[in-house]
C-alpha cells in the first residue's frame, strides 16, 4: 500500500487552483472571441458579399444589432478582464511574460474594435445610399476584422501554462 497522504508542501493550494481557474477562464473567453472573429472572416462576411448593396447593408445592420448581447459581451469583455487578473496573479511566475503578451494582444483587439470596427458599424447604421455605405464599410471592416482575429488568436496561444 502506498502512502497517499498530502503534506502542506505537496498539496495544491486553493490559491494555485484559483490562479489556474482564472488562467483557464481567460484562455477560454479569449478563444471564444477569436472564434467569433474567425467565423466572421471565413463565413459571415463572405456570405453577404454576394448580395446586392441594399441586402448587404440590411444584413450587416442586423448582425451588428444582434451581436450586442450579454453572452457576447461576457466573453468579449471577460477576456481582457480575466487575462489582466491572471497576469496580476501570476506576476511572479515564469509564465507571467506570456500572460502579459496575451493581454497585450487582446488589448490590440479592443483598440481596433473601438477605433475602427465600432465607428464603421455606426457609419453603416446611418441613412444613405446603400452602395456608398457598403463601399465605405466592407473593405475596411473585413481588413480590421482580420487584425482582430489574429490578435485574439495570439492571446490564448501565449497564455499556455506550459511555457
Amino acid at each position: 500500500m502506498t502512502n497517499t497522504t498530502l503534506t502542506a508542501a505537496t498539496a495544491p493550494t486553493t490559491t494555485t487552483h484559483g490562479r489556474a481557474a482564472v488562467l483557464i477562464a481567460a484562455t477560454v473567453t479569449t478563444g471564444l472571441g477569436a472564434g467569433v472573429f474567425y467565423v466572421f472572416a471565413c463565413a459571415v462576411m463572405p456570405a453577404p458579399a454576394h448580395s446586392v448593396d441594399r441586402t448587404y447593408v440590411e444584413v450587416m445592420r442586423n448582425i451588428d444589432t444582434v451581436i450586442q448581447n450579454p453572452v457576447f459581451f461576457l466573453s468579449f469583455m471577460g477576456a481582457p478582464a480575466l487575462t489582466a487578473l491572471s497576469a496580476w496573479q501570476l506576476r511572479t511566475t515564469p509564465c507571467a511574460r506570456w500572460v502579459r503578451a496575451a493581454l497585450a494582444a487582446y488589448a490590440l483587439v479592443l483598440l481596433v474594435t473601438m477605433t475602427f470596427s465600432i465607428p464603421l458599424n455606426n457609419a453603416l447604421a446611418a441613412q444613405g445610399d446603400p452602395a456608398r455605405l457598403r463601399e465605405q464599410f466592407e473593405g475596411p471592416w473585413v481588413a480590421w476584422n482580420a487584425v482582430r482575429a489574429l490578435g485574439s488568436t495570439l492571446g490564448p496561444s501565449h497564455s499556455s501554462p506550459a511555457r
